[in-house]
């Protein structure tokens, strides 16, 4: 029996000692190729040789110094695309805020000035110019005080405002004074006088909201205090007024409180403030006043500046009566009463409110309409309704109700409540801070490739797939702001963005963003192409992030390799200049990074060699 066994046993001795001696040719083959003498080796020694980045990038001509990455072609690729120049008409197309398309909507509810978006075959697919003379905006903090004229050729506001200091028309500028219709002596003094009451200075106060903000100037000095603002308006007969806010440097989106809720989500603002706004506090059984509500984190102050506050000393310049004002504001105190606001201060035209921490703390008069979604943050177009959103459970009278919020800076990196209390799926303390030190990691190569990122060059920036705000946390400086935009179709994590101090809004790409053209300075797309890939096409997102950066401005997007070679083909079309990199992690990670500069050309012609840059370009930090 043994003997019959032993021819096996003879072969399987022999396919072991092949697999060894195949083992040790490959390896040695390996360590022969990696020492330089291999011939299969010079491509990917190409690759992942890298350079010192050491020079500054100058010009704006986003030279960095690394080898790029050749992409083979696909069977399959798309051939080379041209764009041409939309009329210069469209230079200020905002596509889902348009006038004539506006216009056929019910004016009920604001519904008219709310988001109306043009079918797919109405889609611009041309490339919206910049205006003749457009020039590089100022650096910040001038950029707050001073606009160029040829950016934004609207005077109409220098006229219709000129007795509140909105806006002044200076030679080839635009000068803002700092001034508001409530506080025509400028918004230092304002803010001084809501800090005696609201603990602004301390780091408690980071993201503030303003419904229907101007021109932005209390966002724009908000800033000095370490606040950021989500400042909002719509595209009305007050021409370009968030256009001008953008302009400064100060957040602003296109928006108005109407009959849809805000992109925001519940809890998400330590203030709100109303500053003559106009908004109709007391219609629709106080719906807009609850929905201020929704978004004002337990703790927050609301600030009401203006009608009907002070009215017995302006009802006939308001040309009321006092029992109809009156009236209006005792309506106001009961809705706020009903939302568990307590007054705290009511002083010349100001009035400041804050809303209970919790519900155990609240004493209502009257029982209300709680709102039942099931999905809090699910409110992209949702309708507003005539309810009060209730605060999450609290075991406690002491307990914020959703979780207390460390102060700021301490706040930006701390583990925030909705990731502790398990409420975001697949996001523990543990992977979160994994993606902090992710983040600090690839902004870190970012600015060795681009070491301008990080100054006041690039002041306006939109992270267009935010996640939990990684990016703008290892970005964050008094030099610029993130507009962390968290799209409709992942998961929603806006929460997580703005506990950690940071602002954003929830948004669906396959439309137009909420905002004017030439607006963003620096765009950067993490994934973002992939998951849109089987939703709407490449080039109307391509063509979108074209018409919100600023000529000379920079995108970097980071996703699939195959993914970028589509995406390079359609923005080597769009006059943009692009390098594709490898991962930071080497060129075997298929993740690749693609960086592109947008030329600069105006309508009629003109190209970088044209007087682009303003004379305070230099004056970069």
């Amino acid at each position: 029996m043994g003997s019959k066994n032993n021819p096996p046993r003879s072969r399987s001795s022999l396919s072991l000692i092949l697999v060894v001696g195949l083992c040790c040719f490959f390896y040695l083959l390996g360590a022969w190729q990696k020492s330089g003498f291999g011939k299969g080796d010079s491509i990917a020694m190409e690759i992942t040789k890298q350079a010192q980045c050491t020079d500054v990038v100058t010009d704006l001509d986003f030279k960095p110094h690394h080898d790029t990455v050749k992409i083979p072609e696909r069977l399959a690729d798309p051939k080379p695309v041209s764009f041409e120049p939309c009329d210069v008409k469209l230079k200020d197309y905002t596509p889902c805020q348009e006038q004539d398309r506006a216009m056929k909507f019910p004016r009920e509810n604001m519904i008219y000035r709310e988001r109306h978006c043009p079918p797919e075959n109405e889609k611009l697919r041309c490339l919206v110019p910049a205006p003749k003379g457009y020039m590089t905006p100022f650096p910040w903090p001038k950029s707050r005080d001073y606009v160029h004229y040829a950016n934004a050729p609207f005077k109409s506001l220098t006229v219709e405002k000129a007795g509140q200091n909105w806006v002044q028309f200076q030679g080839s500028v635009f000068k803002f004074p700092g001034g508001g219709t409530m506080f025509p002596q400028g918004a230092d003094a304002y803010i001084d006088e809501l800090a005696s009451v609201i603990p602004i200075k301390d780091g408690s106060v980071r993201t503030a909201l303003d419904t229907g903000c101007g021109v932005a100037s209390w966002g724009a000095y908000m800033l000095k205090r370490n606040v950021l603002t989500m400042s909002f308006a719509p595209r009305d007969n007050h021409e370009a007024q968030v256009q001008f806010a953008l302009e400064r440097g100060v957040p602003a989106i296109i928006a108005v409180l109407g009959s849809i809720l805000l992109p925001y989500p519940p809890r998400a603002f330590d203030m709100a403030q109303c500053s003559r706004c106009l908004i109709p506090w007391t219609a629709n059984e106080g719906t807009y006043l609850m929905e201020v509500d929704r978004v004002l984190r337990p703790g927050g102050y609301w600030v009401l500046s203006g009608p009907p506050i002070n009215w017995k000393t302006y009802y006939k310049t308001w040309n009321r009566t006092k029992a109809d004002l009156r009236a209006e504001q005792k309506r106001i105190e009961d809705i706020a009463e009903s939302l568990c606001w307590e007054k705290k201060y009511e002083k010349g035209d100001t009035a400041i409110f804050r809303k209970k921490i919790n519900d155990r703390s609240c004493d209502r008069s009257t029982p209300v309409k709680t709102c039942k979604r099931k999905d809090t943050d699910d409110v992209w177009y949702k309708e507003i309704e005539t309810c009060v959103t209730p605060f999450p459970k609290v075991s406690n009278e002491e307990e914020v109700a959703g979780g207390k919020l460390k102060k700021f800076p301490e706040r930006l990196l701390a583990v925030p409540p909705s990731v502790s209390k398990g409420l975001v799926s697949g996001v523990d303390a543990e992977t979160y801070q994994e993606d902090v030190k992710l983040w600090k990691k690839r902004v870190g190569r970012y600015k060795r490739i681009n070491s301008l990122i990080g100054s006041t060059r690039y002041r306006n920036v939109m992270d267009m797939n935010a996640g939990l705000g990684g990016f703008a946390a290892a970005l964050e400086s008094p030099k610029s702001w993130v507009m962390n935009v968290v799209p409709t179709i992942t998961k929603k994590t806006l929460s997580v963005v703005y506990e950690r101090g940071l602002i954003g809004i929830y948004h669906d790409w396959c439309e137009g963003f909420s905002t004017y053209p030439r607006t963003y300075d620096f765009i950067h797309a993490n994934g973002l192409f992939s998951m849109y890939q089987h939703s709407c096409k490449i080039e109307d997102i391509l063509l979108e992030m074209d018409r919100i950066l600023r000529p000379e401005g920079i995108v970097i997007i980071r996703d699939e390799v195959d993914v970028l070679n589509d995406v390079r083909k359609i923005a080597d079309g769009m006059r943009w200049d692009t390098k594709l990199m490898d991962h930071e992690d080497g060129p075997l990670v298929p993740e690749k990074i693609l960086y592109a500069v947008k030329q600069y050309w105006v309508a009629g012609g003109g190209d970088a060699n044209s007087q682009a840059s303003s004379a305070d370009s230099s004056e970069e930090e």
